[in-house]
C-alpha cells in the first residue's frame, strides 16, 4: 500500500507527530447554526484545497486605535501626523509567543517554514491543505453548502476546533464558518433611452442648488459629471497630476474595467481625459480582462465617475481574485474567504498608498463571522492611520438585505433564531471607515434603495455619540423597537447622488444607480479636497469622520426629505440633522 504523502511527509508520519504535539485536547473555537439560506449538499471532496488565513491576536491595537482618534481630530496637535508602514506594523503585531506556538502546532502537521506564507507584521499565517487534512487539524467535516435562493455553492463547516491551549494565540481561521455571499451594491441598470424613475416635472435650463448654483435640469433625468461638479461646487476645480496625490478604486468578483468602454466615455463626458489610463494592480491573482464583453458594470462605473471627475489626478485600479461563488470540485485551486484581507494585506505592504480609496462591494454583517469581521475592520483602521481616507459604499437594501422572506417582506437573523430584525451590511458598518449612501434628485432627497441603519457588531464610536443620540431621541417611544440595536455604529455617514448615472458599458451607454455610484463620487471630491490641501503644503485628510461629525458637517447639505424601506417597514426617515435614511451630502 503507498503511504499518502502531503508536504513532503507520509501522511502516517504527520499524524504521528500530531499525537506529540503539546496541545491539549481539542477545543470549539468557533461554531455557528445553519446558516440560513443555505443548504448541506454533500461532503466536500477530500482533496479540494482550502486557503487557510490564520488571523494571530494584535495585542497592541488599542494603541493603533488611539493613534487612529488623534492623527484624525483637527483639534488634536497631532492631526495629520500619520503613521509610517514600519510603526503601523509594529502597533498591528502579533506577541512573539504566539507567533511560535502557531508554528509549532503547523509543525506537528508537516507544514515547515517554506510552506507558510507571513504578512508583513506577522499578524496573518496562511497554508493550503486539502479538506482531508484540514479536517484532522481543526476536529471537522466540511460540507458543499448551495445557497438555495441564489444558486451559489462553497466549501465550509459549521464549527471547528484548535488545542485548548492554542486558542489565545489564534483569533480565527477561515474558510471555515464564513457564508458570507459577496456582492457589488449596485441597484439597477438601465439601456440608454429606457423609461426611468424621474420626477414628475423636469424643467428646462437650469436649477439652482442649495449654495445658489446652477445645475442643468437634465441632472435629474440622468447623472454626468458634470452635473456632479455643478451640484457640489467643484466646476471650475483642476487637480494637479504631478503633486503625489492619487485616487485608488478597488475591484472584486471578477469586475474587470474595460479601457474602450473608459475612452469612450471620457469621448462623451470628458474629452481633456481622451487617451488617459490608470495604473493596474493585481492583488492575489486578479486580472482585467479587456474582452469587451467581459467588462464588468460594477468596475467600468467605478472607473469612469471615480478617475474621470478627478482627472489628472493618477488613478490606482486594484483587482482582487476571489469569488465566493462557485462549483467545488478536486479540480479546483482553492477556496476563498471574502477578499477583503487579501487586498488589505497588499495595500498596507505599500510605501505609497493613494489617499482616498473606494470601494463599492460588502454582505449582510451576519453572514460575516464576529471576529472576521473586527479584523478586517481593524485593518481599516491602520490605513486610516496612515492617513488614507477609506470610503464605502453602504448597500442597496434600505434596512433590509434584499433577501427578506418573500411573503411577508421580514428580515431575519442568521442564528438559528430567526428573529426578526434590520440587516445592516458590512463593511460600512465598520467604525474606522465613512460610509455613503444615495440620494436622487435636485432639490436631493433621500433614495428608497439606499443602505442605512446601526451595527450589530460595532458599538457607536465617540465621534458619533451625539448626532446618533440626537436622532434616536427623536423617534417616536417604541418605533422599531428590537429591529435595530440603539447603541451600534450607525450608516451611512454622508450621501451623495446614486441614480441613472450615465456610462459605457460593453460599449453601449446605459444607465446604473445604487450606493456603487454614490461612493466613488464621494471618494472623487475628498480626493479633489486632499489635492488642494496638499498643492498647499498641508496633509492629506485621512480618517474622514471625526473632522465630519465635529464641523465637517457644517459644509453640507441637510437632506430632510425620504426614508429607506426595507423588511417590510418604511425604515428610517430623513429629518434635520444626521439620520440612518441618508445622512447629510456634500455641498
Amino acid at each position: 500500500m503507498r503511504a499518502i504523502f502531503w508536504l513532503g511527509l507520509p501522511l502516517s508520519t504527520v499524524m504521528a507527530r500530531t499525537a506529540f504535539y503539546k496541545g491539549s485536547q481539542p477545543k470549539v473555537k468557533e461554531s455557528i447554526t445553519s446558516p440560513r439560506g443555505w443548504v448541506k449538499h454533500a461532503p466536500a471532496p477530500p482533496s479540494h484545497v482550502l486557503e487557510l488565513k490564520i488571523a494571530l491576536p494584535q495585542p497592541k491595537f488599542d494603541a493603533l486605535e488611539q493613534y487612529l482618534w488623534e492623527a484624525s481630530d483637527p483639534g488634536h496637535e497631532r492631526y495629520g501626523a500619520y503613521l509610517s508602514k514600519e510603526e503601523t506594523y509594529a502597533l498591528m503585531s502579533p506577541h512573539r509567543g504566539s507567533v511560535e506556538a502557531v508554528v509549532d502546532w503547523l509543525a506537528s502537521y508537516g507544514f515547515e517554514e517554506g510552506h507558510l506564507v507571513r504578512s508583513p507584521a506577522n499578524d496573518w499565517i496562511t497554508i493550503r491543505a486539502p479538506v482531508s487534512l484540514a479536517e484532522k487539524m481543526l476536529d471537522t467535516t466540511y460540507h458543499v453548502y448551495h445557497h438555495a435562493q441564489k444558486g451559489d455553492t462553497t466549501v465550509r463547516t459549521l464549527s471547528y476546533s484548535l488545542p485548548e491551549n492554542l486558542h489565545g494565540h489564534v483569533d480565527f481561521i477561515q474558510p471555515t464558518t464564513m457564508f458570507a455571499r459577496f456582492k457589488a451594491f449596485k441597484s439597477t441598470l438601465h439601456w440608454s433611452g429606457q423609461a426611468e424613475l424621474v420626477p414628475a416635472s423636469l424643467g428646462n435650463g437650469t436649477i439652482t442648488g442649495p449654495a445658489g448654483n446652477q445645475v442643468d435640469a437634465s441632472c435629474n433625468s440622468t447623472i454626468t459629471l458634470t452635473c456632479l461638479r455643478q451640484l457640489y461646487n467643484a466646476l471650475n476645480y483642476t487637480t494637479s497630476a504631478t503633486n503625489g496625490n492619487k485616487l485608488g478604486l478597488t475591484g472584486y468578483l471578477n469586475q474587470y474595467a474595460n479601457l474602450d468602454d473608459l475612452q469612450q466615455f471620457y469621448l462623451t463626458q470628458n474629452p481633456a481625459a481622451l487617451g488617459s489610463n490608470f495604473t493596474f494592480v493585481s492583488v492575489h491573482g486578479g486580472t482585467n480582462n479587456q474582452s469587451l464583453l467581459a467588462a464588468g458594470d460594477e468596475a467600468d462605473l467605478d472607473t469612469q465617475f471615480g478617475f474621470g471627475l478627478t482627472y489628472p489626478t493618477p488613478g490606482t485600479f486594484y483587482s482582487t481574485a476571489g469569488e465566493p461563488p462557485f462549483t467545488p470540485s478536486a479540480l479546483e485551486a482553492n477556496d476563498t474567504n471574502e477578499p477583503y484581507s487579501y487586498w488589505l494585506g497588499y495595500v498596507l505592504s505599500q510605501d505609497d498608498i493613494p489617499q482616498t480609496i473606494s470601494t463599492s462591494y460588502g454582505d449582510d454583517e451576519q453572514t460575516v463571522p464576529y471576529n472576521y469581521a473586527v479584523r478586517v475592520c481593524n485593518e481599516m483602521a491602520a490605513l486610516g492611520a496612515r492617513g488614507v481616507s477609506v470610503i464605502f459604499s453602504s448597500g442597496d437594501g434600505g434596512v433590509g438585505d434584499n433577501d427578506a422572506d418573500p411573503a411577508t417582506q421580514q428580515c431575519f437573523t442568521n442564528d438559528g433564531r430567526n428573529v426578526t430584525r434590520f440587516v445592516p451590511f458590512f463593511p460600512a458598518t465598520c467604525p474606522y471607515i465613512t460610509a455613503v449612501g444615495s440620494t436622487a434628485y435636485i432639490p436631493e432627497k433621500a433614495i428608497p434603495f439606499s443602505g442605512g441603519g446601526f451595527s450589530n457588531y460595532f458599538p457607536r464610536p465617540p465621534y458619533q455619540e451625539l448626532a446618533a443620540q440626537g436622532y434616536i431621541d427623536k423617534l417616536a417611544p417604541g418605533t422599531y423597537q428590537g429591529l435595530y440595536n440603539p447603541y451600534g455604529r450607525g450608516v451611512p455617514d454622508v450621501s451623495t447622488q446614486g441614480l441613472n448615472f450615465s456610462i459605457f458599458w460593453e460599449g453601449k451607454n446605459v444607465h446604473v444607480s445604487g450606493t456603487s455610484c454614490s461612493a466613488p463620487t464621494f471618494a472623487a471630491f475628498i480626493s479633489m479636497l486632499n489635492d488642494a490641501r496638499i498643492s498647499l503644503g498641508l496633509p492629506p485628510l485621512g480618517f474622514l469622520n471625526p473632522f465630519l461629525y465635529s464641523s465637517g458637517y457644517k459644509a453640507l447639505n441637510d437632506i430632510t426629505e425620504g426614508n429607506n424601506p426595507g423588511c417590510g417597514t418604511e425604515g428610517f426617515n430623513a429629518t434635520v440633522g444626521w439620520d440612518p435614511g441618508k445622512s447629510d451630502v456634500t455641498a
